[in-house]
C-alpha cells in the first residue's frame, strides 16, 4: 500500500515537540499539517483529505480526547493516535472510549511514532469507504447515503447525483448545461433542472442554505 503524500494532522501544544514530530513524519514521506491547538483543525479537515490525526490530550483550548469525540460525532472516521503524558490506566481507557485507535505515552521514541503512523494509515487506506464531507453533510458514495448533522436524509438517485456533483465541484459555479451533461446525461430542459434542485433544497435545507442559484448562470455550493 503506497503511503507517500498521505496527509497527517498533528495537534501538539509544545512547539519544539511539534516541529520534531513534523520533521520525522515528513522524512517518512507524509504531508504533515501541524497545529498548536484545536483552532483551525476542523476547517483543515474540510479542505484536506486526511489519513491520520496525532493528538495531544493536554491542549490550551480543549481536552484532546473530548475534541476527538466531537469529531467522531461529526462523522470523521480517520484513525487517531493520542500522544500524551496522561498515562494512567483510566486515562488510556478514556482515550480509546472517546475515539482513539492507538495510544502513545510521553516520553516516546520518534521512530515508534512513525511506525505506528504507517501502520494506522495503511490499515485505514485498506478499509476506507469513499465518503465526502462538506460542513455537516456526509455523503457515502458506496452506500448512496446522505447524512446531515445526525439525520439520514432520503434522496432520489437524481437528487443524490446532483448533490454529489455540486459538492465535488464546490469551488465554482456549475451551469445548467453542465449539470444536464454530467448528471442527467440526456436531453432535458432547464425547467427540469430548476424543479429537481428545488426539490433537493427542500429536503436538505432546514436551518442552513447549501445550494445557491446564480441568476442566469447556474448553481454553486455555498
Amino acid at each position: 500500500m503506497k503511503l507517500q503524500n498521505q496527509t497527517i494532522i498533528v495537534i501538539e501544544d509544545n512547539e519544539d515537540l511539534l516541529e520534531l514530530e513534523e520533521f520525522h513524519l515528513s522524512n517518512a514521506g507524509f504531508d504533515v499539517i501541524g497545529f498548536l491547538s484545536t483552532k483551525g483543525v476542523e476547517e483543515a479537515l474540510e479542505e484536506e483529505k486526511v489519513s491520520l490525526l496525532i493528538v495531544d490530550r493536554n491542549l490550551p483550548n480543549a481536552e484532546g480526547s473530548e475534541f476527538v469525540k466531537y469529531l467522531r460525532e461529526r462523522g470523521y472516521d480517520m484513525p487517531v493516535i493520542f500522544v500524551t503524558a496522561k498515562d494512567s490506566d483510566k486515562d488510556i481507557e478514556e482515550g480509546f472510549l472517546r475515539g482513539g485507535d492507538d495510544y502513545l505515552t510521553k516520553p516516546f521514541n520518534m521512530n515508534e511514532l512513525v511506525l505506528r503512523a504507517k501502520a494506522r494509515v495503511a490499515r485505514y487506506l485498506g478499509v476506507a469507504t469513499p465518503k465526502i464531507k462538506y460542513k455537516d453533510i456526509i455523503i457515502d458514495e458506496e452506500k448512496k447515503s446522505v447524512i446531515i448533522g445526525k439525520e439520514d436524509v432520503k434522496l432520489t438517485s437524481l437528487e443524490f447525483n446532483i448533490l454529489l456533483y455540486l459538492i465535488k465541484n464546490r469551488d465554482r459555479v456549475n451551469s445548467r448545461d453542465e449539470l444536464i451533461e454530467n448528471v442527467w446525461k440526456e436531453d432535458v430542459g432547464y425547467k427540469s433542472v430548476t424543479m429537481a434542485i428545488s426539490r433537493l433544497k427542500n429536503k436538505i435545507e432546514k436551518d442552513t442554505v447549501y445550494i445557491e442559484a446564480i441568476r442566469g448562470v447556474g448553481y454553486k455550493i455555498c
